[in-house]
């Protein structure tokens, strides 16, 4: 395994927005050549697997314009509230996204969403002891999250959506995954949140 440093010797920024920035790198491979790599450096994500004390998980349906589908996903978003611990961006968006809170946060998993490409990553909680947000404390939704559906499976369930193709968003098959694995195995691989 070589140990050769891969360094960035230039970086053009081709687009910058408010979720993500868009740059054109040159890099120095292992063989001692220059390659280009176009990189779209992002703010980052949280995501929910929340789970009921029925070993049901909630997932939501929404439009995803990328793909031009409705794609089945876990209560995630951006990192987009300046100083907010991740924890609490979790708890917000499964607020917003699902009129559901916690009692408890556990560390699931980390992952990259497409390191080809991007240095997204997203950090997917467990959550447990659900309960519903009164309905006067409910978040108004908009734009894609206005009609997105909301929906209980059992885990069990869920996992078997993954191998049907029916659920394909990289978070969601990765949450669920580790919740079923850390699940079977008595909680104990969980970290602390």
């Amino acid at each position: 395994m070589s140990a050769f440093a891969h360094v960035t010797v230039s970086r053009v920024e081709r687009y910058a927005g408010p979720i993500f920035t868009v740059y054109s790198d040159q890099v120095t491979m292992s063989s001692g050549s220059t390659a280009g790599r176009d990189v779209v450096c992002a703010k980052g994500a949280v995501g929910v697997v929340a789970l009921d004390d029925v070993d049901r998980v909630v997932l939501i349906r929404q439009y995803r314009h990328a793909v031009g589908e409705r794609l089945w996903e876990l209560p995630a978003g951006l990192r987009d509230v300046a100083g907010e611990d991740l924890v609490r961006g979790a708890a917000r968006e499964l607020a917003e996204e699902t009129d559901l809170v916690a009692g408890r946060y556990d560390l699931l998993i980390d992952l990259h969403t497409s390191p080809g490409f991007t240095d997204e990553p997203i950090r997917i909680f467990l959550a447990r002891e659900i309960s519903a947000v009164p309905e006067h404390e409910r978040h108004v939704r908009h734009d894609e999250e206005a009609d997105l559906e909301i929906a209980w499976f059992d885990l069990d369930e869920a996992i078997a959506m993954i191998f049907r193709g029916e659920i394909t968003n990289a978070a969601a098959v990765g949450g669920l995954l580790a919740a079923a694995r850390a699940r079977d195995e008595g909680w104990v691989t969980l970290r602390p949140a």
